[in-house]
């Protein structure tokens, strides 16, 4: 059973399964559009990725890094312009979130990591299925929004 779980949990850090893969979205979001506040939203395209990729990389960290040092909320979670510096910095953010992905899937899939185990810097029910679960969640809450943005900017019509 742990495998069909394994197997299920990483089909939903990739998306599709109840929401569209970020990936999908980050091919229909343009350069000039990317720190684009729209519709008098709060937040830019940019800044609600790097908001996942954020915490996605601080729960990687919280379990499997040596030491862990708990972030400052909400100021850590979020970027402090609403566009990247340059297209280098975006596609290095791009990156660098469907890296930690990739480091998370292989943690998931490393059976010698119980799903039901608190994690490295986890007390009590911070166990790998519940942190899995927690990045799952997070992050289709925020496809949702980068959905609605890229409605809002016309670069999305279906």
């Amino acid at each position: 059973m742990p495998n069909i779980i394994r197997k299920q949990l990483v089909k939903h850090l990739k998306g599709g399964q109840a929401f569209m893969p970020v990936d999908k979205l980050l091919e229909e979001i343009t350069w000039d559009k990317l720190g684009v506040r729209p519709a008098d939203l709060p937040y830019s395209f940019y800044e609600v990725f790097y908001h996942i990729y954020y915490t996605q990389n601080d729960i990687l960290n919280f379990c499997k890094a040596e030491s862990y040092s708990t972030p400052s909320w909400p100021d850590d979670y979020w970027p402090e312009t609403q566009t990247p510096k340059n297209e280098q910095a975006w596609e290095k953010l791009v990156a660098d979130f469907q890296s930690d992905r990739e480091k998370l899937v292989s943690f998931l899939q490393a059976e010698k990591n119980a799903l039901e185990k608190p994690v490295r810097h986890g007390k009590g029910d911070q166990t790998l299925i519940r942190e899995m679960m927690l990045i799952i969640e997070h992050t289709a809450y925020h496809t949702g929004q980068l959905l609605v943005i890229l409605r809002c900017l016309g670069l999305h019509t279906s």
